[in-house]
């Protein structure tokens, strides 16, 4: 074990460590009141569950440390086959919370298979384009494996989670950037997206978004939330606003957020932003904000680094991943943009999703330590 730490990036596992368990203190704070309030549970319930996920989550990330990524290729259409089944299987025997079907109630835990489905993805796409790499100027080729992605795209969003399906669209869209392909080829393909991008924008606003929930549709109106504040979408980002303010530069103090006292519904998943800022304040805010620009910046660089294409679509995949998240939060949260349910990395509380980032950034240290094996064995030769 000690002989692969030397080859992890050890920026990379510091920043992730410490957000982790700073994480896991603001979900204590953010959730102790509304689980003592409304659920009339121990302040510290979801401190605990959440501690069992990041333990859960540094176990698989042991296991998948280990395992050499050229071995993904021999499971990979078995992980997607499995996904489409999982995210199939919601329909007969999902667990329904938050508006939406998404989850697998399996004792005291809720498994959400769309979470992982964005690891799942990732793997698939990488391995396959390392297997045709010599054909990637067929456009045919190039194309073929959006097939599945689009199906896992559209049973995501019909539990409905519009948030987790367009980041998983995203996903696939952006990797393509990382081919080695021709520019004659990239500009087809970029053509195609945008040729898709008018026509689905065209057909929204057409429709009037008739194919969208209520509560869907109230998302995309995120202006002037403190106007519509017995609107739900209004009356969660007026609440995260205030949350802002109050923190002004340097916080109420940890623990003193006032909006956690059930004005901010749920604040410790996708709304812990706003009470970070509350208690710590926009300094502590910003310094969060640059520090996730790190961790992307170093999971890219491993991503350059990589020895072979699999390897840097697996790192550029977790790159884009964590990027999404971070961003569509924020977006989010700040009102520049419709909410999504999209969760913070390292800071949400959530089971399925802090499992799955585990997995990711696992992965993306797998790949650095086999790039600097590599380096190292052309140095002795």
């Amino acid at each position: 074990m000690k002989k692969t730490f030397s080859k992890m990036d050890k920026t990379l596992l510091f920043i992730t460590i410490v957000f982790f368990l700073f994480g896991l203190l603001m979900i204590l704070s953010a959730s102790s009141m509304e689980s003592y309030m409304r659920y009339e549970t121990s302040p510290y319930y979801y401190f605990y569950r959440q501690a069992i996920f990041l333990a859960l989550g540094l176990i698989v990330s042991l296991i998948i440390i280990k395992i050499p990524t050229k071995i993904y290729k021999g499971f990979s259409y078995l992980l997607l086959l499995g996904i489409l089944v999982c995210l199939g299987g919601l329909t007969a025997y999902g667990y329904a919370a938050n508006n939406a079907v998404s989850w697998f109630k399996i004792g005291p835990l809720n498994i959400q298979p769309s979470e992982f489905a964005k690891i799942i993805v990732i793997i698939y796409l990488a391995c396959y384009y390392d297997r045709k790499k010599d054909e990637l100027n067929n456009t045919w080729q190039l194309i073929k494996p959006i097939i599945p992605v689009i199906i896992i795209f559209g049973l995501v969003l019909i539990q409905p989670d519009f948030g987790t399906a367009i980041v998983i669209a995203l996903i696939c869209f952006f990797m393509f950037f990382a081919l080695p392909m021709s520019k004659l080829c990239r500009l087809k393909f970029t053509s195609l997206v945008i040729v898709l991008f008018i026509s689905i924008i065209g057909v929204f606003f057409i429709t009037k978004g008739s194919f969208l929930k209520a509560y869907q549709l109230e998302r995309f109106n995120f202006k002037d939330p403190c106007l519509r504040y017995k609107e739900d979408s209004g009356y969660q980002l007026c609440n995260s606003f205030i949350a802002f303010k109050n923190g002004d530069l340097t916080g109420q103090g940890i623990g003193r957020s006032t909006q956690k006292f059930l004005y901010l519904p749920e604040s410790y998943t996708d709304f812990i932003f706003p009470i970070i800022v509350e208690e710590w304040g926009l300094i502590i805010g910003i310094i969060i904000i640059l520090l996730y620009l790190v961790i992307i910046y170093k999971v890219y660089v491993i991503a350059k680094k990589a020895t072979n294409l699999q390897a840097s679509l697996l790192a550029y995949g977790v790159c884009i991943y964590i990027f999404l998240h971070v961003a569509i939060n924020l977006i989010g949260v700040m009102g520049i943009g419709p909410l999504t349910g999209v969760p913070l990395p390292f800071l949400s509380y959530g089971g399925s999703y802090t499992i799955n980032l585990f997995i990711s950034l696992a992965i993306a240290q797998r790949v650095a330590i086999e790039s600097n094996k590599q380096r190292k064995k052309k140095n002795k030769s």
